[in-house]
């Protein structure tokens, strides 16, 4: 296909075409899964890990590109050539942010490693919220936005009850079996239509907490680790080489922050930009009215969290708060101030082991991660961080093992 001519997502493909989409976070995915079918759409979480994933991302992306640009492209192109699909009725979908990381235009390097692999006629759909590279078959409107929310919200919530339950069951395998049959119950209420409404996530999120509360668990010391760093590396296994469960059989109680915490990120940091620089006043009042809202979600995520025994991890605001002083608000390249508030809150709830998972080249994260932690560690003195930078060539034993050596020294 010619580069001026892109394959276009047209309405009618809306009913024949199955969209496939490249994991991230397996519960909150299953739900933006269950979301986007409930709108009309068929579509697809790819699986599909290992080392071909990686050697595909390295064949058709050049290899200096981040190392989360190649594994999703590499992803994405790997289940194109598996066989399992019909290419005349499948497309793919990415998301932008739309910010200065190189994530926005992730999507030009797929679409040129796709030509380059022959599949130029599978069209591309951007998930954005700033009207770019827009499809006429695909719509993302409020009541989208509104059920997109809402799965975050529950894949927040799921990921926060199992962590914290996963380590202290009484019966292996507990955990994930409860969180396994509300991740259903769910998947259900978004294809009801009902999931999304203020009174079902109240009520659902709730109900959810009191199951998880009810799991029987054994009173022991774990050495507890914070998961952080750059967006896909810290949550996608196939970024991390399976870093979740690699602690799980160090026996670790581990924590990340809530995904939540990043959206409300990327929609502050235009009230902040706006302070700064001046810019359109519309974007200004949309990003206040957004900020307003999520808000009214978080409220409704932290309540659930605070069913006892379980105690609520620090707000937004809260987070935002201890970056004062530390780096400025104005640093908002990658995670930027959002990742040192991240480690800061952390260690301030008593999670003093802290891995920093970043993508080996990732100059905004290395500055707001590595680059803050000297003095990160004179505000928090227990705080025993380890940057870990992640790339197709880096040694995975020797990952685990500069993991098992702080462990070994962790209080």
């Amino acid at each position: 296909m010619s580069e001026n001519v892109l394959p276009v997502f047209t309405k009618e493909m809306k009913a024949t075409h199955t969209i496939l989409v490249p994991n991230m976070l397996p519960f909150h995915f299953a739900l933006l899964r269950s979301a986007l079918q409930s709108c009309g759409y068929k579509a697809e979480i790819l699986q599909n890990t290992g080392r071909n994933v990686i050697e595909t991302g390295l064949k058709y992306v050049n290899s200096d590109i981040c190392y989360p640009a190649l594994l999703v492209i590499g992803q994405i192109i790997s289940a194109l050539e598996s066989g399992r699909y019909d290419l005349s009725k499948t497309a793919v979908m990415l998301s932008q942010t739309g910010g200065g990381c190189r994530a926005s235009n992730y999507i030009y390097l797929l679409r040129k490693g796709m030509e380059k692999a022959g599949l130029g006629n599978v069209p591309i759909i951007s998930l954005n919220v700033n009207g770019m590279n827009e499809q006429p078959g695909f719509e993302l409107n409020l009541a989208m936005i509104k059920k997109f929310m809402a799965a975050i919200i529950y894949g927040d919530t799921l990921m926060y009850l199992a962590n914290k339950t996963r380590p202290y069951e009484t019966i292996k395998g507990a955990a994930d079996e409860l969180a396994g049959k509300w991740l259903h119950k769910l998947e259900n209420a978004f294809m009801e239509g009902k999931a999304q409404a203020t009174g079902t996530m109240k009520q659902l999120s709730r109900a959810l907490a009191e199951d998880f509360a009810a799991l029987p668990q054994k009173a022991e010391h774990k050495i507890k680790v914070g998961i952080v760093g750059e967006i896909y590396i810290k949550y996608a296994g196939l970024g991390n080489n399976n870093l979740e469960q690699f602690l799980q059989k160090q026996n670790c109680e581990y924590m990340l922050p809530g995904l939540l915490n990043f959206i409300m990120y990327c929609a502050d940091t235009y009230l902040t930009d706006y302070k700064l620089y001046g810019g359109k006043f519309l974007k200004y009042s949309v990003s206040k009215m957004a900020m307003f809202y999520l808000k009214r979600l978080e409220k409704i995520m932290l309540s659930a969290l605070s069913t006892p025994p379980f105690k609520p991890p620090a707000s937004y605001e809260e987070t935002k708060a201890l970056a004062k002083g530390v780096i400025g608000y104005g640093n908002n390249m990658g995670e930027g101030w959002l990742l040192t508030a991240e480690m800061l809150e952390l260690a301030k709830n008593g999670y003093n082991n802290i891995i920093c998972a970043q993508p080996f080249g990732c100059l905004p994260n290395h500055i707001a991660g590595r680059g803050m932690l000297n003095k990160i560690k004179e505000i928090a003195e227990n705080a025993n961080i380890l940057p870990i930078d992640y790339d197709s060539s880096a040694s995975k034993v020797n990952q685990e093992n500069r993991i098992k050596l702080m462990l070994a020294t962790a209080e």
